[in-house]
C-alpha cells in the first residue's frame, strides 16, 4: 500500500456538525470549500445544510468542486441536518455513510463540532491505528478549538496508550 505523501489529494471527507458555533472565526472556517475548489479537490460529507458543514458544500460547489453529501435514511426522512443541495447518496445507515465517506475520500478533516464529529474522526482514526488504511487525518484548529483534545492524545502517547509507526 503507498502512503499517503505518494499520491495526490482529489477527494477530501470534511466532518462537521449543524451548529455554526459562538465565534466568527468558526463560521469563517466554512470557507474551506473556497480552499478546496481552488486546489481541485472534491468534497465528501455527510450531507445536509445546516451549521458550519453546510457552509462548505456550497462554496466548494459555487468555486467548481464536485460535491458528494452521503446521508442515512433516517436523517434524510426526519430532515434533522438539512436539505443537501448537491449531489446526495442515501445510505441505510450511520454505519454505512462512515464506510461510503471512507471509500470516497483520499483524507480526511474535522472542522470544530461536537459529539457527532469526534465520533466520525475518531472512528476513522482508528482504523489508521489498526493498518486499515494510511491516509491523511487533520483538525481544523480554529481559535485552538481542539488543543485539549490534542493535549489529550499528547498524554496517551506519552502513557504508552497509543503509538504511531510508519
Amino acid at each position: 500500500m503507498t502512503g499517503p505523501s505518494s499520491h495526490h489529494i482529489r477527494n477530501i471527507c470534511v466532518f462537521g456538525g449543524s451548529s455554526l458555533g459562538k465565534e466568527k472565526e468558526f463560521l469563517e472556517s466554512a470557507y474551506l470549500g473556497q480552499v478546496l475548489a481552488g486546489k481541485k479537490i472534491h468534497l465528501v460529507y455527510g450531507g445536509g445544510s445546516l451549521g458550519l458543514i453546510g457552509g462548505v458544500p456550497i462554496i466548494a460547489f459555487l468555486r467548481g468542486s464536485q460535491v458528494l453529501g452521503v446521508v442515512p435514511k433516517a436523517l434524510a426522512i426526519e430532515d434533522i441536518i438539512g436539505k443537501t443541495i448537491i449531489e446526495e447518496l442515501h445510505v441505510s445507515t450511520m454505519s454505512d455513510r462512515m464506510n461510503t465517506m471512507f471509500n470516497h475520500a483520499d483524507t480526511f478533516i474535522a472542522l470544530p463540532s461536537s459529539m457527532g464529529t469526534l465520533e466520525e474522526i475518531f472512528y476513522i482514526f482508528s482504523w489508521a491505528q489498526l493498518h486499515i488504511h494510511h491516509k491523511f487525518i487533520g483538525l481544523l484548529n480554529v481559535n485552538d478549538f481542539y488543543a485539549n483534545l490534542l493535549s489529550f492524545l499528547n498524554q496517551v502517547v506519552e502513557q504508552q496508550f497509543l503509538t504511531f509507526s510508519a
